[in-house]
């Protein structure tokens, strides 16, 4: 039996700002945009992903989601990308060993991470991930 994660709630306490950040500032593609009888349903899906996050108060205060993290495989290029897009994001990390800045010669495959919030603190981080064992 396949167990396949499909869906992670994000609290946000503006869900326009926040479906702004993630559509335009992270190039995630927007699924729905919907009012229901509980109340208005944002679904959005990072490129190439199967699992989507969902905006919303719901359980958790705003900002308290932490160590969400997304795989890429080129880390220097998505880094490139989200300056482009005028995200806060911090500088390319080695954490294989004791955390530290990259250089441009850096292997980064499973070591190297960038890390950024959204605009209620959120935390995420992206990591380079090319092929796995």
């Amino acid at each position: 039996m396949n167990w396949t994660l499909e869906v992670v709630v994000v609290p946000v306490s503006d869900i326009d700002r926040a479906k702004a950040f993630y559509e335009g500032g992270l190039g995630f593609h927007v699924d729905h945009d919907v009012v229901t009888g509980s109340g208005r349903l944002v679904q959005l899906t990072p490129p190439g992903s199967g699992c989507s996050i969902v905006l919303g108060p719901r359980s958790m205060p705003p900002g308290s989601l932490q160590g969400v993290q997304l795989v890429v495989n080129d880390l220097r290029a998505a880094h490139a990308d989200l300056v482009s897009r005028g995200v806060d994001v911090g500088e390319i990390r080695v954490l294989g060993g004791p955390p530290r800045p990259a250089t441009p010669d850096d292997p980064l495959d499973n070591v190297g991470f960038v890390f950024f919030r959204d605009p209620d603190g959120n935390g995420w981080a992206v990591q380079q991930i090319g092929s796995r064992p």
